[in-house]
């Protein structure tokens, strides 16, 4: 009778190759093995020191782009049958596309990097089957790498505007060169949409890339937000969770609006600081992603270093315990050769 409490077939795992080396390089082996498990949990608890503060600029920074955004959106619903516009607001034939591809400046972060370059070739893709052109603005060393050398090969229709680096943690001055750029090329009309191709920050476990449309200003729906924050408890990392609600799916800002000033004044003078607040944001999701990947990548390279070691240790510990019994034998066969028969 079989036990519900077991499994009916245990889960068979592969067998590892034997190690065929000598004492001495499995010596070496092991010496090496925790030099690289050293390294690997001091990254990971930079990364995890690290990621704390970038995750809370990332709960901080959302509540006041997302709002912001969507009384933008109010305005211009409000506005719509007085025939106001700005270049900002204006919606016309797309023929061009810009594309803002936010990526890391270093590696041993896992698929990362690769993650958001798949989304943004995919989204390159997309717009080469509509027959539309394509501008893309690169942020971020190993997004810029990628660009300066694939990119001309695969899809030479698309045009690489600039490449920019940020390094450390973003601020507002940072974003505003990026929103510089945008501004001149979609005010010009040299493209008619612009994207963002970032890695949203949904917890130390969960990032995903996404595609924000951030011109034209369109409706914008966010119901809301659920964050993890790591923090520690009695010496430990300890993960919280925590649900931030900011709009409903269709609540209006304000029914009636009264404009002491002129409406397209005080659109004029939001919109640069949307932009900057929306790519900002953008920014700080990416670094935040690209912290958590690390420290999950470091963290996978520790345990991979401790089996590591494990297996090499008893491995040298049957090869010593082999030597060890072969000098005993031959030790015991020498003193036998050498007593006397009688």
């Amino acid at each position: 009778m079989f036990s519900l409490s077991k499994p009916l077939f245990a889960p068979v795992r592969p067998t590892q190759p034997p190690v065929r080396c000598g004492m001495r390089e499995l010596r070496q082996r092991i010496h090496s093995v925790q030099t690289t498990q050293k390294i690997t949990e001091a990254m990971k608890l930079v990364a995890a020191a690290r990621v704390r503060r970038a995750q809370e600029a990332v709960v901080n920074g959302r509540p006041f782009s997302s709002n912001l955004a969507a009384m933008l959106n109010d305005i211009t619903q409000s506005l719509q049958n007085d025939d106001i516009s700005t270049p900002l607001t204006d919606v016309r034939p797309i023929k061009t596309v810009a594309l803002v591809v936010i990526t890391g400046d270093r590696g041993l972060c896992g698929g990362f990097n690769k993650w958001v370059i798949k989304k943004a070739v995919t989204r390159i893709e997309e717009l080469k089957k509509l027959n539309l052109g394509c501008i893309v603005i690169s942020v971020g060393k190993k997004g810029n790498s990628f660009f300066t050398h694939n990119i001309e090969k695969t899809h030479p229709f698309v045009k690489v505007d600039s490449f920019i680096e940020i390094g450390g943690f973003p601020t507002a001055k940072e974003a505003q060169v990026i929103a510089d750029d945008v501004f001149s090329l979609f005010v010009s009309e040299e493209v008619d949409k612009v994207e963002l191709v970032y890695t949203k920050f949904v917890s130390l476990v969960r990032f995903e890339p996404v595609v924000q449309t951030l011109l034209p200003l369109g409706e914008i729906y966010d119901v809301k937000d659920e964050v993890f924050r790591l923090s520690s408890k009695e010496g430990k990392l300890a993960v919280e969770r925590d649900v931030v609600r900011l709009r409903k799916e269709g609540e209006v800002f304000f029914p009636l609006m009264e404009f002491e000033q002129d409406p397209v004044l005080i659109l004029d003078a939001m919109l640069p600081l949307y932009l900057n607040s929306q790519i900002l944001g953008a920014l700080q999701e990416s670094v935040a992603s690209e912290l958590a990947a690390r420290m999950g990548a470091m963290a996978a390279a520790t345990d991979n270093a401790v089996e590591l070691k494990k297996r090499l240790s008893v491995e040298y510990n049957q090869e010593r315990q082999a030597k060890i019994t072969g000098e005993l034998l031959e030790i015991v066969a020498g003193a036998d050769a050498l007593t006397p028969i009688d």
